[in-house]
């Protein structure tokens, strides 16, 4: 597991609109946030990424940098992006099992046949900007996600009050 104020892993990704994104170059304002999703096959994923869509100008203001990455293959991580009302939003796709596992994500077998075989669970992950971690959320499952809009006065209140990461003892 990642304990905040840890580098945390470097993120190299291919993103739905043909271009790369690399976290060691985000130079972000405050943050960059990385949003991890289940993929295509998930219900929950479309209204959350659709409601961080609409949100994104907001993080924006704020000088957070923010991707939504899953382990979906190129074919399955660009229909998300034709299907889903998410434009504007950066997709990355084809992360490893073994880049999600050392992201501290849970990982599942498919039960359905929509599902791909392997995927990862939900996580959120807010990274200062010298690659360390300020704080995360991991599921297992994929409901009981952080709120955007709670996120977002987080934020404003972590600016005006200098406040540190927490829970690295």
């Amino acid at each position: 597991m990642i304990k905040p104020t840890e580098k945390v892993p470097n993120l190299e990704l291919d993103l739905i609109n043909d271009t790369k994104w690399d976290l060691s170059k985000q130079n972000a304002e405050q943050f960059t946030l990385v949003v991890f999703y289940r993929g295509l096959h998930c219900p929950v994923c479309k209204k959350y990424l659709e409601d961080l869509k609409t949100k994104l100008e907001d993080f924006e203001e704020r000088g957070v940098n923010v991707i939504a990455v899953s382990m979906d293959t190129e074919e399955r991580a660009k229909k998300t992006g034709d299907k889903w009302a998410i434009e504007s939003l950066p997709i990355g796709y084809d992360l490893t099992e073994d880049a999600a596992r050392e992201w501290g994500l849970y990982i599942s077998n498919a039960i359905k046949d929509t599902e791909p075989d392997v995927f990862s669970e939900p996580g959120l992950f807010l990274i200062k900007p010298d690659g360390t971690l300020y704080c995360s959320a991991v599921q297992s499952m994929p409901f009981a996600r952080p709120d955007f809009k709670a996120l977002l006065k987080a934020i404003d209140f972590i600016q005006e009050e200098d406040y540190p990461a927490r829970g690295k003892a």
